[in-house]
């Protein structure tokens, strides 16, 4: 039994059992309509038309009993179609991601890793840039999932969820004295150096500067650097102290350098994850934050959609 055969006892009873106007519907010759019905007669012991001569006339009752099974055959098999079509569709395709250079250099790696091998027909397009420049792209349209720690939660237009959890960082050659000193870290022990951090606007920069000024502190700070490699890079030089995200300290490559927590100093700054409100998204972009922040499965987004809708 084969869709062919389903398709000629149907059209054959759409065309009014014309077997000429059938074949035709069906792009083939009569003989050959002909020659599936019988086979599917022959299959299924039954026949399924009246027939006078050789021409078709009518259905058996066997034949009008089984014809509305065939029709919600062929009308399941169009669905099967389309949802494969739609499956696929959800497989392929483009996703683009705007983060900040902390993110697309250290956080983004292992989630982009495993989206690629669970979707490998998705192109995946990163833009890097400044928080309200993830910001800006997401609104504009030119990327479809935004990560930063700053300025995404301050547009009504976007849906930022937090999803990670970060703290800076003090980095200093193998030897600095503040590597070696004994007691906790200070901002005043700190300001008594050269500073090597973020640009204003970049991975916690206003908590940095907020903590300085709340103790009256004003630190020099010789070089503003947009991301932390090139922040490492001058530390590892001699030029001053570095303050950096935690994730961008990394013992591996850093043999050069020391790192202290400075999470008592500066707080914890939150990394969030945001799409635009009220835009489509496929599967597979839900797929891609959850590579990134496990706990925001779908569900969780379309809630957290919801109640920002709802306020």
């Amino acid at each position: 039994m084969n869709f062919q055969q389903l398709r000629s006892v149907r059209e054959t009873v759409r065309s009014g059992f014309n077997l000429t106007e059938a074949a035709q519907t069906l792009r083939a010759s009569q003989s050959g309509v002909s020659r599936q019905i019988r086979d599917l007669e022959q299959e299924l012991g039954i026949e399924l038309f009246v027939r006078s001569g050789k021409r078709l006339t009518g259905l058996t009752p066997p034949g009008d009993h089984l014809l509305p099974i065939i029709e919600r055959v062929l009308a399941e098999s169009r669905h099967l179609q389309q949802a494969g079509h739609a499956y696929l569709a959800q497989q392929q395709g483009v996703l683009s991601v705007a983060a900040t250079h902390s993110q697309a250099r250290y956080a983004l790696p292992p989630a982009v890793q495993e989206f690629r091998l669970r979707f490998p027909g998705v192109r995946l397009h990163l833009h890097q840039g400044s928080p309200r420049q993830v910001a800006q792209m997401l609104q504009d349209g030119e990327a479809d999932v935004g990560i930063a720690t700053e300025a995404l939660a301050g547009h009504a237009q976007l849906l930022a969820l937090p999803c990670r959890c970060w703290r800076h960082a003090v980095i200093a050659p193998l030897g600095h004295p503040l590597l070696r000193a004994t007691g906790p870290l200070t901002l005043a022990g700190l300001a008594a150096w050269p500073l090597i951090t973020y640009d204003t606007g970049l991975s916690g920069r206003s908590r940095i500067d907020e903590a300085f000024e709340r103790e009256g502190l004003a630190p020099e700070i010789v070089l503003a650097a947009m991301d932390a490699d090139v922040i490492k890079t001058y530390v590892a030089l001699g030029m001053g102290v570095g303050i950096v995200a935690d994730l961008a300290c990394d013992p591996v490559r850093d043999v050069q350098l020391g790192a202290l927590d400075a999470g008592h100093l500066f707080g914890v700054n939150q990394t969030r994850i945001a799409v635009r409100r009220g835009g489509y998204m496929r599967s597979y972009v839900y797929a891609f934050i959850e590579c990134f922040a496990p706990d925001l499965a779908r569900p969780a987004i379309e809630l957290a959609a919801a109640a920002a809708n709802d306020a």
